[in-house]
């Protein structure tokens, strides 16, 4: 499977069985933490694309880990873990975008098709938020591309024609998108 996941529990003895089934189904754990502090570590090291992290944990919860794990964009996704079926828990984590969320002791049945669901919801947010870089850098690239023509037609006094011309040869020229040349131009004019 290849999917890279982090394992992050105060508990060593559950951590080792959460290691042994991730392992059994063909996992990769790619590491392991027992606090807040080391999962954030653990993660800018190997940028997971799933982290199982229990809730309650001394030094740096879960819940808060997590929010900084997801900010800073660490891991593609948390499935988070407690011994607790609590409503406020289950709250926060939705409310921070945990990917899911199971009470110990986990059923091993339920457990490799949750993390599964994990993992798939983790890789579409990825291609989502991919997506919408594209999107972006293209509307700011059109943005820079109209406002440099209109540099270069009162610059040069020629047509909106003749300036999207020039700034597409120069990209190709240059072999770099229109965009970088557009920019380009906005600072030798600014």
């Amino acid at each position: 499977m290849g999917k890279r996941i982090v394992i992050v529990d105060d508990e060593p003895i559950t951590r080792m069985d959460i290691n042994d089934l991730l392992c059994e189904a063909g996992y990769e754990v790619v590491g392991e933490a027992s606090d807040g502090f080391e999962a954030i570590d653990v993660c800018r090291k190997f940028i997971p694309d799933l982290v199982i992290m229990d809730i309650k944990m001394p030094v740096l919860d879960g819940i808060k880990a997590s929010k900084i794990i997801l900010h800073d964009k660490l891991a593609s996704g948390i499935l988070l873990l407690s011994a607790f079926n609590d409503r406020d828990y289950i709250q926060q984590a939705a409310e921070i975008g945990a990917l899911g969320y199971l009470v110990k002791p986990l059923d091993e049945k339920s457990f490799v098709p949750t993390i599964e669901m994990a993992l798939a919801k983790g890789t579409e947010f990825k291609n989502l938020e991919n997506e919408y870089k594209k999107v972006f850098q293209k509307l700011e690239d059109r943005k820079a591309v109209d406002i440099a023509k209109g540099l270069l037609m009162k610059d040069k006094g020629i047509l909106e024609e003749e300036a999207y011309h020039m700034l597409r040869k120069l990209s190709m020229d240059r072999r770099c998108s229109i965009g970088e040349i557009a920019r380009t131009i906005l600072i030798m004019y600014g």
